[in-house]
């Protein structure tokens, strides 16, 4: 990592993951007092979860890293955008699988990452109805518990061997006919249904092989989950068979900071 970052990368990526654990508190007390959701112009659900954990991982990169650009979901909604992203930026979203948290369901997760030159080096998965935050880095990644705001358990996170069936990560929310084609051409699979980021998170701890995205996802719902596959040696490319890039803006054909379909896999 450069060394214009204020701190090494041990401590970024422990106060990444203070914050996520500090947003994923104030996500399960507002999911205790029960949650109200509205639509957003894209039509997309958001909650007040959504909007609180955000506003303290905000606070709390602004204190800890005050010369990163910050992009993250809720702001971006808003038009809330750096002017200038530069080599490094933040991806935040505080609240992944929102369609899961309304429904009363368990995979739903708090995702930041830090982006350099494109890349996703640094991220955190929190999936705080699990007690699970997943992290990764350049040192490698890890899958650890928490409870009462401590973290615990750390398992370092390595590479597993092929399992002899193909075990395909997919969404309940988002199994749409493409990837429904995809893993038909697969042949005999597992196919492993879960929400938000934690696909990837399931990839890198060794319990899935591959996941196809052939539904829309924005770079903040991807950066975090990817930066842990990474960190285990997995990779996320496009259907061109090029790894997934971060920081796309001005796009002829779509959103800014909007994904292609892509492919994770171990």
């Amino acid at each position: 990592m450069s060394k214009d970052i204020s701190t090494n990368e041990n401590t970024m990526l422990s106060v990444l993951e203070t914050l996520a654990i500090d947003a994923g508190a104030i996500i399960m007390e507002i999911r205790s007092q029960g949650v109200v959701a509205r639509n957003k112009v894209d039509q997309s659900p958001v909650t007040q979860a959504d909007e609180a954990a955000e506003k303290i991982i905000l606070q709390g990169l602004a204190l800890h890293f005050p010369t990163i650009p910050v992009v993250a979901e809720e702001a971006a909604a808003a038009g809330d955008l750096p002017v200038e992203l530069g080599r490094q930026f933040f991806l935040v979203d505080p609240l992944d699988g929102t369609k899961e948290f309304i429904a009363g369901r368990e995979d739903f997760t708090v995702n930041i990452a830090l982006i350099e030159d494109g890349v996703p080096v640094c991220g955190v998965v929190y999936a705080p109805a699990h007690g699970a935050i997943y992290s990764g880095d350049s040192q490698g990644a890890s899958k650890s518990t928490v409870f009462e705001g401590s973290i615990s358990a750390l398992v370092p996170l390595t590479p597993v061997e092929k399992n002899p069936t193909t075990r395909v990560v997919a969404s309940r929310s988002h199994l749409t006919p493409d990837t429904e084609a995809f893993i038909a051409s697969i042949g005999e699979c597992q196919l492993v249904n879960v929400g938000s980021s934690l696909k990837f998170c399931l990839l890198a701890e060794g319990k899935a092989d591959i996941y196809p995205r052939f539904g829309r996802t924005m770079e903040w719902d991807t950066a975090a989950g990817d930066a842990v596959l990474r960190a285990v040696g997995g990779t996320t490319n496009t259907l061109d068979g090029t790894p997934l890039v971060y920081g796309k803006r001005n796009q002829a054909t779509d959103a800014d900071f909007a994904n292609p379909h892509f492919v994770s896999s171990v």
